[in-house]
């Protein structure tokens, strides 16, 4: 592919938002390095082996498979191109207590049925429901998501102001569930998906019902070999445009002309820019390359934005196969009322919380030893709170002890590896802002236009890509961010079109 002259682009960070980026601008005609500071590429999504076992360390969950195609489709090419997928069915379970357990059904005749069985007659309401949360999704997803929000006058057109009237952005997910459920189970169950965007569903915008819609009509999926497949096939990609990847080469100085970066220095080398993407926390970006004269936002700024949670998280390896357990398990036996205040009202180590059980060996045979499992256990917890070794051993008898009640079996014996990981651990991979898991929660307050901005305000030729600016968090999003942002640095810096869909 032929090179514009004199268009160096360097991205830091190669996680999906940094990728996405890095590939949209090679595609563009830029020559692009993407610097990655740990020795691994994926960000948060990296992945890791020990004892014959293969751990994803972060995403787990594979929704909206259309942004998956439209990207590679973006660059001519698959998503069987790079990794096989599969649809798990049932999705999901939700354990409420022994011998309470709701399997989600992947087939929607089979749902409903679930659904009339717990409420008589709401089929129809779930129709309706799902129904408006198609047209959000096809509105959100296609339209809202993929605009760079620098400006309200992107919004500006008559059909447009028209949608987004309809999908319900004043009124909160709580509210909008319960015009259609009452049962709590089903309350619990079309609540539960906005917990991925870092906040309450009485401070979610309805219009993440979208959310709904990709979890109970687009299906819950697994590319083969675990979620790093999809970042081993977005390096390849990037790779094949002529990206150059640098691993282990975190950022240390950046050198300037005038208003602009010239230059980005890393722990082993140099590199010319002409434009800069930062793929890397924001707040570390900002308080630590940047001088002050030069930051967009202040500290103040920073300390007064609402956080999504961190994760507790153990990656533990069973020497032994378990039953009771699915791919993807939700324990709900608590109320989630006093754990959410922990995390977002009153942040403290939670007393009784919710948590999250990810099996893949279940579907995937590669990811453990014969005979053996693989499991991901994560609590959701508050961020910037003090992570301590004792804490964090507390924790996980806790949990383990209601998994073995609820399933019926002796685990932690049979557990011969445990690797835990939370806060500290995503400060010092990641320069994780108050060692966040997720970013920026999608409040109203921090939506669109309300999100840091992906230019900065003060250095011309650096934008920004990722979880804590647009359109926010979760591994779709992080897709989108990374062509936003190229698309936007093309119109300034460079003449050839990005496209952001198929």
């Amino acid at each position: 592919m032929s090179k514009l002259p004199g268009k160096n682009a360097v991205v830091i960070g190669a996680g999906f938002a940094g990728l996405s980026a890095a590939s949209s601008l090679a595609q563009a005609g830029y020559a692009v390095t993407c610097l990655e500071k740990n020795e691994v590429a994926g960000g948060r999504a990296r992945v890791f082996s020990a004892q014959g076992f293969t751990f994803d360390m972060g995403p787990s969950w594979y929704w909206m498979p259309d942004v998956f195609e439209h990207y590679f489709q973006k660059f001519g090419k698959k998503v069987s191109d790079y990794y096989d997928l599969v649809r798990l069915d049932p999705s999901y379970q939700v354990l409420f207590g022994e011998g309470d357990v709701l399997p989600i059904p992947a087939q929607m005749a089979e749902l409903e049925a679930m659904f009339e069985e717990l409420e008589p007659g709401v089929a129809l309401q779930l129709r309706k429901f799902l129904k408006q949360a198609a047209y959000k999704y096809e509105v959100g997803i296609n339209q809202l998501v993929y605009k760079p929000s620098r400006s309200v006058t992107e919004f500006a057109n008559v059909k447009l102001m028209v949608d987004v009237l309809r999908l319900d952005v004043f009124q909160s997910m709580s509210k909008h569930v319960r015009k259609y459920f009452r049962h709590p189970k089903l309350i619990q169950l079309m609540e539960f998906p906005v917990l991925f965007l870092g906040a309450l569903p009485e401070n979610t915008p309805a219009l993440y019902s979208l959310m709904n819609y990709a979890d109970l009509s687009l299906g819950t999926w697994y590319p083969k070999g675990g979620m790093h497949k999809i970042v081993e096939g977005m390096v390849k990609l990037a790779q094949e445009l002529g990206v150059e990847m640098k691993l282990g080469e975190e950022v240390t100085r950046l050198e300037f002309e005038g208003e602009s970066i010239s230059k980005v220095i890393t722990s082993k080398g140099e590199y010319a820019a002409d434009v800069v993407i930062g793929g890397a926390d924001y707040h570390h970006f900002e308080t630590k390359l940047l001088p002050p004269a030069l930051q967009s936002y202040t500290e103040k700024y920073w300390q007064s934005r609402v956080m999504a949670p961190s994760s507790l998280i153990f990656y533990l390896g069973v020497n032994k196969k378990l039953t009771g357990l699915l791919h993807h398990n939700l324990f709900f036996d608590e109320d989630f009322g006093p754990h959410g205040q922990e995390i977002y009202t009153n942040p403290a180590w939670p007393k009784r919380p919710l948590f999250y059980v990810s099996m893949p060996s279940k579907t995937d045979d590669t990811v453990a030893p014969e005979g053996m499992e693989n499991l991901f256990v994560l609590i959701p917890v508050a961020p910037d709170l003090e992570d301590k070794a004792e804490t964090r051993d507390y924790y996980y008898h806790l949990v383990m002890e209601r998994l073995e009640r609820l399933t019926g079996q002796d685990v932690r014996s049979h557990v011969v590896y445990n690797r835990s990981y939370a806060h500290r651990d995503f400060i010092a991979d990641y320069h994780a802002f108050k060692g966040n898991a997720y970013g920026l929660a999608n409040t109203l307050t921090q939506t669109a236009i309300l999100k840091p901005s992906l230019k900065s305000k003060k250095v011309k030729n650096l934008f920004y890509t990722g979880q804590l600016t647009v359109p926010g968090p979760g591994v779709p999003p992080s897709l989108i961010s990374g062509q936003v942002v190229a698309a936007e640095v093309v119109k300034e810096f460079a003449p050839r079109p990005v496209p952001l869909t198929a």
